[in-house]
């Protein structure tokens, strides 16, 4: 069974930096991407970023030069470092790693992170 676990949210204030952390375990396919998304109170979840096993990297136009993905030292681990945080960065940061069916998506519960003085 695949298991997606984020870790590091909390509260930051503007213009600060938060590291977040995702592990996924039992994958028993070969992941095309690893990413994440975000969803803010009544707001649809959008993609901030995600790398693909080609090393290929997208990300929203609105963090593209203030956040960073990168995969982790052990197998199936994503990081997200995020610098010069906003109000509107306020969301559920959730981690999802795909294989090439739909059938192989998975997303974890995700991590709240709160920009706020």
């Amino acid at each position: 069974q695949v298991q997606v676990v984020e870790s590091g949210g909390g509260l930051v204030q503007p213009g600060g930096s938060m590291r977040l952390s995702c592990e996924a375990s039992g994958v028993f396919f070969n992941p095309y991407m690893m990413g994440w998304y975000r969803q803010a109170p009544g707001k649809r979840r959008e993609l901030v970023a995600d790398i693909t096993r080609l090393d290929v990297v997208t990300y929203l136009d609105s963090v593209k030069d203030r956040f960073t993905i990168g995969r982790g030292d052990a197998e199936n681990t994503l990081w997200l470092q995020m610098r010069r945080m906003e109000p509107e960065d306020t969301g559920v940061y959730s981690c999802t790693i795909k294989g090439l069916s739909p059938a192989n998506d998975f997303t974890g519960l995700g991590t709240q992170v709160t920009v706020s003085s």
